[in-house]
């Protein structure tokens, strides 16, 4: 059984309620709700992966609008003992997911400003979110193999907060059609 792992309502819409082989984790929305909710449920039962699909905004102008998997993420909102922003104290600075793909920067704040992208983008993420680095890190953590799928659903500038709406109903087809894709269900 695949566990697939989602961050809001809005991501899941255009999924059946119950997609043969997987059950669904509705995680919230952060690091911390991410963390806590798939530690919860990879301690209650096993899975053969974790699927992750959701939003992300694109910070890389050049990343065409879709469906990315995400080969590691990073954090932009962390630094270590030396003020060095994307290390942390004690947790690795990226965690791998796949041999092919994105970088994306996790935050636990959206993204919708230029400055911020231009930061960001200098420790050379395409993407940000608010849960790929958590989930990937918990998922390594139990040695269970994750593969995360992001959508673009805005280039994470201003108006972007106002935006994300209406945007996540499209990349939850679009994110659908990928699964589907992947995995044939």
């Amino acid at each position: 059984m695949k566990l697939l792992v989602a961050a809001h309502t809005s991501e899941l819409v255009a999924f059946e309620d119950a997609l043969p082989g997987f059950v669904t984790l509705l995680t919230g929305v952060g690091k911390i709700p991410a963390a806590y909710a798939l530690t919860r449920a990879l301690s209650a039962a096993e899975y053969d992966e974790i699927v992750v699909v959701g939003t992300a905004g694109a910070i890389d102008p050049e990343l065409p609008s879709g469906v990315h998997e995400i080969a590691a993420a990073i954090q932009h909102d962390v630094s270590d003992l030396d003020g060095i922003v994307g290390q942390h104290v004690f947790l690795p600075a990226r965690v791998d997911v796949a041999a092919e793909g994105v970088m994306i920067a996790t935050g636990d704040h959206f993204i919708d400003d230029a400055d911020a992208v231009v930061a960001i983008r200098a420790l050379g993420a395409r993407m940000v979110d608010m849960e790929s680095y958590a989930l990937a890190w918990v998922a390594q953590e139990f040695g269970v193999p994750i593969r995360i799928f992001r959508a673009v659903s805005d280039r994470a500038q201003d108006g972007a907060t106002e935006e994300w709406d209406d945007a996540a109903r499209v990349c939850s087809g679009w994110l659908r059609d990928s699964i589907r894709q992947h995995y044939g269900v």
